[in-house]
């Protein structure tokens, strides 16, 4: 859990959107407006409690109008080419860190710290036994994901698509869609996010 939680805290989520509030002179009431989300859900996102799923991050990373990748870049970083050894990728959970109920996915980025990049790749492994239903989303930008292995549910506006191990999809994230495992076991792909600025 220590390892877990270093690991989070050297993405410094919390404190980059702090900052990025702080220089456009935005109260936590203004990026609340801005957002759609509450006071208390931000307030605990800038004091690392909550570390917030992708969909959350999109949401204000456009309303202080930076890039998704600003929270996942190094400043002085400009390699051209970046490689990420099995094991090194960076680990980002839904779950508070100071407890709090489970949540239903884990991601680990896979490009943590490449500097403009347009994509943010991430495995992502989804676990069957912290959620019943999952939250549907919608945000700017395209997603693609490929099956490792378990089974996932994808819903994706009114239709429903079952993926199983070797199957991908690309998707239109401005429609309203969620993801979740099925079965009993522990389902793990490879997801790309591209979202237009």
């Amino acid at each position: 859990m220590d390892e877990f939680r270093a690991e989070v805290k050297e993405l410094q989520i919390g404190p980059q959107i702090r900052l990025l509030r702080q220089d456009r002179r935005m109260t936590l009431q203004d990026l609340s407006q801005e957002t759609e989300l509450s006071k208390p859900l931000l307030s605990q996102i800038e004091n690392e409690q909550v570390i917030p799923p992708l969909a959350t991050l999109l949401r204000i990373a456009k309303a202080l109008k930076v890039p998704l990748q600003t929270f996942f870049e190094e400043e002085d970083n400009t390699q051209k080419c970046l490689v990420v050894r099995a094991g090194d990728s960076n680990l980002l959970n839904r779950r508070p860190r100071h407890g709090g109920p489970p949540q239903p996915y884990v991601y680990h980025s896979l490009a943590y710290g490449k500097k403009h990049k347009h994509m943010e790749p991430f495995l992502v492994e989804f676990d069957p036994h912290q959620t019943t239903k999952a939250q549907s989303v919608q945000h700017t930008g395209e997603e693609f994901l490929y099956v490792l292995e378990g089974q996932i549910e994808l819903l994706h506006g009114s239709e429903q698509y079952i993926l199983d191990p070797g199957d991908s999809v690309y998707w239109d994230s401005n429609e309203l869609h969620s993801l979740k495992a099925l079965g009993d076991k522990i389902a793990r792909g490879i997801a790309v996010l591209y979202t237009r600025n």
